[in-house]
């Protein structure tokens, strides 16, 4: 078991959201995830997320998650923490964490609760009761319903001694300066929204964000790190310009394209992916072809 402050002192860098990987028949395919954790982690990522938003976690049973969770670990082998996704609700997500740990996570990701728009004193005591149920490093990520304020984040680390990192999720860089500003270094702040929002995380500040461009394209997570870190912003400019930007416009076009397309980009370069699970979609005829396209381009940062 890694110390909050330990786990927390390794994190700047480039963090990797890996998929799940399910068979034709849609069942969990537990060896495609330990080839694909041993791809990534033949470049120097700083973690590995288990069972996370794109790694499909609300399709998944709480056995599946505890599988998930073991082959990560098992082939992380300590060289890079690893850290679990749980989420739901108070009972489940507590049922989850405690689980991850059993299973030799590292830190807990929490997810917002599935009754959306909950009032903070209700998610004050969700996290506290997934931060109680473990001794592990909590990170608190901010999307969707759960949009915090710089007191409420203020509050929550008040309120609870694990909580160490903070996942930005909203692609709001106004209020998570503030947020910066009014909690300073009590927290690690990572930038939580995607790859294309790299020079925005950067330009204030930022030295960590979560990558899902790692499961196809780990060399390009971390050169966009290092550009973003050096500020060479004709660099970095490249690389949003060639790689990213395309491919992100392509993930926008419908919702759960973030997963499905990042998926179907494995299956054309030769990893184990399989299909999404519902409610997800798969990706149209047309547009597979256009990704074969795409990604054609992307052979120098491979």
């Amino acid at each position: 078991m890694m110390d909050p402050q330990e786990l927390r002192s390794k994190l700047e860098g480039v963090i990797a959201f890996p998929i799940t990987p399910f068979k034709k028949d849609l069942s969990l395919d537990v060896d495609a995830i330990r080839t694909n954790a041993e791809e990534m982690l033949k470049l120097p990522l700083r973690a590995l997320v288990a069972a996370g938003g794109t790694g499909e976690m609300y399709s998944i049973t709480p056995e599946e998650h505890k599988q998930i969770v073991e082959a990560t670990v098992e082939v992380a082998g300590g060289k890079v923490p690893v850290i679990a996704g749980v989420g739901f609700g108070g009972g489940l997500s507590v049922s989850l964490a405690k689980q991850a740990e059993e299973a030799g996570a590292d830190g807990i990701l929490c997810f917002p609760p599935y009754y959306p728009n909950a009032a903070f004193e209700g998610l004050l005591r969700y996290y506290k009761g997934i931060s109680e149920a473990t001794k592990l490093g909590l990170f608190i990520y901010s999307r969707d319903s759960v949009n915090l304020s710089p007191s409420e984040v203020q509050k929550l680390t008040e309120e609870i001694p694990t909580f160490i990192a903070l996942k930005e999720g909203q692609a709001d860089l106004r209020n998570f300066q503030r947020v910066m500003e009014r909690v300073g270094d009590r927290l690690h702040w990572i930038g939580g929204n995607g790859d294309d929002m790299v020079p925005g995380y950067y330009s204030i500040g930022i030295r960590t964000y979560t990558s899902s461009i790692a499961v196809i394209a780990p060399r390009l997570s971390l050169q966009l790190h290092e550009r973003a870190s050096m500020l060479d912003s004709s660099s970095l400019h490249r690389l949003m310009s060639n790689y990213v930007l395309p491919l992100y416009a392509m993930r926008a076009r419908r919702k759960g394209y973030e997963v499905s397309m990042m998926k179907a980009a494995m299956e054309i370069l030769g990893k184990p992916a399989g299909p999404v699970r519902p409610p997800l979609p798969e990706i149209r005829p047309q547009e597979h072809a256009e990704l074969e396209e795409l990604l054609k381009r992307y052979e120098p940062v491979l």
